[in-house]
């Protein structure tokens, strides 16, 4: 289950992004996440997904 705050929610998913996965499309996949909804709340405290460096940036 993926963190409900968004600041933690960052973390977490910016920690497996670089350690684990190649993409958001693996790590949503893997972990069975709603992609929508991760962007959509982590665009809420402004923070978008880039590909090439895959992280929330």
């Amino acid at each position: 289950m993926l963190p409900e705050d968004p600041v933690m929610l960052l973390s977490y998913v910016n920690l497996k992004l670089r350690d684990y996965y190649a993409n958001l499309e693996e790590l949503c996949e893997d972990l069975e996440a709603d992609r929508e909804a991760i962007l959509e709340k982590l665009k809420g405290i402004d923070y978008l997904y880039d590909r090439k460096k895959n992280q929330f940036v």
